[in-house]
């Protein structure tokens, strides 16, 4: 008997426990949700718990304010949001941001806003949400004239609104961007003259480029004084091309003189033979007799201790008629090569080549809107990507100064070759060459890539 007294009183004790369960859940139903602050979790951040203005897709966001609890749906830009109410407090709740949020297409009465939903209550709070952080791949031309479009290549560059060049010149009117975020593009201002980054603001925030725009410091040949060109044993019909072979910038762009890399007394006929190594060569001058032979004055602008993914070797390309199947441009650091390409006993030495018609695993036309920049790290050059995958050692731009001064010729030399190869997984049989193709401004450049932190404290 004294035991179903325990067992009924417990009963009881439970219906209260009930009721009054039930009442703290209306009652949070209708709890009016407050949010009073958003903080980033982030552990790997010098700021671990940090109050931000928005968040990037895929981040960890704690939201504080009160009346979460019974919280029963959130909506970030008007996607619903998964959460474990495990994390939710009445004070505080944690959630991540789902890569699949609409950002920029999201509709605008619902982006940039956070909602919160609760049987008898809900919110809507204004919180931006951005993207990735944007990055940059490439510059369409590095070394523009004046009114020349510039087209600036990568990833989260939606909605760019404002472009900060070298020097200072903001630009923004008349900027274009990708509504993937994959570029955006600009008129070139005249007058500018300082070289270094360009910077971009956009929907996702700051984007800075490599250092390299509009610099012409550490020219080798401009054709037009800049670096000494030299020449020796030409002929007619032979490899070695001239200062009389220079021809004028065929767009009339203001470029003056550049380089047709197979010049026209090569083309005539039938054009270039197939299977022909050594169709042409440029270099510039040896030891002794240009002061810009010796690449350690560069130092003043790329530190010596620059690692090689950091510097480049980068010149202009102007392509009107459609380059396929047939070529290809050997890069020589210095002149101890026979412009054999790709194949030779010049692959994998301090030498580097050019096949832009072969394009992730397939052959596909090549062609240029005008001048375009090619940039090719110096850690692309064979020798110095063998030390680099083998990790012997860790070149640096001061092993490219000191390798060219101990070369015997230290021309720095580009040519043409017509031979058969295989690159890029794509096997070429060579054919009869007859396209022209102009190359301008050779030249040394910092290529370093930039990442710009969402805080001042971790630039």
């Amino acid at each position: 008997m004294k035991n179903l007294k325990y067992i009924w009183l417990l009963c009881l004790a439970l219906t209260a426990v009930c009721f009054v369960s039930c009442d703290d859940d209306d009652n949070q139903d209708s709890k009016p949700i407050v949010i009073s602050k958003i903080y980033l979790e982030d552990y790997k951040s010098a700021v671990p718990d940090r109050e931000v203005q928005f968040a990037r897709l895929g981040q960890l966001i704690r939201i504080e304010g009160n009346g979460f609890l019974g919280m029963k749906r959130v909506y970030i830009n008007g996607y619903e949001t998964f959460f474990n109410v495990a994390y939710v407090a009445d004070n505080s709740m944690l959630i991540t941001v789902d890569s699949k949020t609409p950002v920029v297409n999201a509709p605008d009465d619902v982006r940039n806003k956070i909602r919160l939903v609760k049987s008898g209550a809900e919110l809507e709070y204004t919180f931006e949400i951005r993207s990735a952080a944007p990055s940059i791949s490439r510059i369409s031309n590095t070394l523009p004239q004046a009114q020349e479009k510039v087209t600036v290549y990568g990833t989260g560059l939606h909605e760019t609104s404002k472009v900060t060049l070298p020097g200072g010149t903001e630009i923004t009117a008349g900027i274009e961007s990708d509504e993937d975020g994959e570029w955006y593009s600009f008129t070139m201002p005249s007058g500018i003259t300082a070289s270094g980054s360009i910077t971009s603001e956009g929907a996702n925030g700051i984007a800075i480029t490599p250092a390299y725009f509009n610099d012409s410091n550490c020219m080798i040949l401009n054709f037009d004084g800049k670096g000494a060109q030299g020449s020796w044993n030409w002929s007619e019909t032979g490899s070695m091309i001239s200062a009389d072979d220079l021809v004028n910038d065929p767009d009339d762009s203001g470029r003056g003189k550049c380089l047709q890399i197979v010049p026209d007394r090569l083309l005539t006929g039938n054009g270039v033979a197939a299977g022909k190594p050594r169709v042409t060569e440029c270099w510039t001058v040896g030891a002794g007799e240009d002061e810009t032979v010796d690449w350690s004055y560069m130092y003043s602008h790329i530190p010596a201790t620059t690692a090689l993914t950091d510097v480049a070797f980068q010149f202009d390309i102007n392509v009107p008629d459609a380059w396929i199947g047939t070529g290809h441009i050997q890069i020589c650091l210095f002149n101890n090569f026979n412009y054999g390409g790709i194949g030779s006993d010049d692959d994998g030495q301090r030498t580097a080549f050019y096949v832009p018609y072969i394009q992730d695993g397939a052959v596909v036309p090549f062609t240029t809107t005008g001048w375009q920049t090619v940039t090719i790290p110096f850690s692309e050059f064979g020798y110095y990507k063998k030390q680099l995958e083998e990790g012997t050692t860790t070149p640096t731009f001061q092993t490219v100064v000191d390798d060219r001064l101990a070369a015997t010729y230290q021309n720095f030399g580009v040519g043409f070759v017509n031979t058969d190869f295989t690159y890029g997984g794509v096997s070429i049989t060579s054919t009869l060459f007859k396209t022209k193709i102009y190359l301008d401004n050779l030249r040394v450049v910092p290529c370093a890539s930039v990442t710009v932190s969402d805080f001042d404290d971790e630039e």
